[in-house]
């Protein structure tokens, strides 16, 4: 069994399926997919992606404001995210961080309410789910700002192996996606190589970054398979092996996630 470990349902070109996210789901089921993390990025999708987690039993979800959706003078409150981080199915903080590669000018808005996230998991005990890009140092400072006692993962990776090691140093866990497949993703491939068998996650970060041979195409859960198949297989592992691994610390990462099995 496979977990997308980061999708997001609720923007999903459904065109593929005619419209149907049940459709949807089942290709992904079919494919060996059995449970999926509906992530949450604003204030506004928190309800879908709750109502989401409670329509169907194999999806959770998270809860959180990206840092691209933190808007001046409304960033999240905190007791907005505590009390949305005591619905059931919620069952992580996020996606928070930072990301200055599209808005280096809103880095203070984004560090405070990445710290706001990060106070949060402190008094949950919930991981996090962390969104970095263009921010390597200030992502690793306000980690180990928070020295949060749980784990958190740092999702759709796309750094170098010295941030991914610090980060593994500090107990984070890595998450790749379709990213890893593109041509001119060696550096990521190397870091691929090298995370700890029983600190990697699968993800598809859908509809975004479809991987090989649907690049450019709207991106679907039912691809994760293309993304653990190349990583197996560029680790040397048997593919049944490196799914149920996956899935193993999906579940020791998330551990309020209603992953059957």
């Amino acid at each position: 069994m496979l977990v997308d470990s980061h999708c997001h349902l609720d923007r999903l070109d459904l065109a593929a399926h005619d419209g149907s996210l049940d459709a949807a789901l089942d290709a992904a089921r079919q494919r060996g997919v059995g449970h999926f993390l509906c992530i949450g990025v604003s204030v506004e999708n928190a309800a879908d992606v709750k109502a989401l987690a409670e329509r169907y039993g194999d999806v959770d979800c998270s809860v959180g404001v990206h840092p691209l959706d933190v808007q001046p003078g409304a960033a999240p409150a905190l007791d907005w995210l505590l009390r949305e981080l005591n619905h059931p199915r919620v069952v992580a903080i996020g996606e928070t961080g930072l990301d200055y590669h599209y808005e280096p000018e809103a880095a203070e808005l984004q560090q405070a309410s990445f710290r706001l996230h990060l106070q949060a998991a402190q008094q949950t005990g919930k991981p996090v789910i962390i969104h970095t890009r263009g921010a390597r140092a200030d992502t690793l400072s306000l980690l180990r700002e928070a020295a949060l006692p749980q784990a958190g993962v740092l999702h759709c990776f796309t750094e170098d192996w010295d941030m991914a090691k610090a980060a593994l140093d500090m107990g984070y866990y890595i998450s790749l996606s379709g990213i890893v497949t593109f041509r001119n993703a060696d550096a990521l491939r190397d870091v691929a190589s090298k995370v700890p068998a029983d600190r990697l996650l699968v993800e598809t970060d859908s509809p975004y970054l479809a991987p090989i041979p649907y690049r450019g195409k709207p991106n679907l859960p039912q691809y994760v398979r293309e993304v653990a198949e190349f990583l197996a297989m560029l680790r040397g592992e048997a593919y049944e092996r490196f799914a149920e691994q996956t899935t193993e610390n999906f579940k020791r990462l998330f551990p309020l996630a209603h992953v059957k099995g």
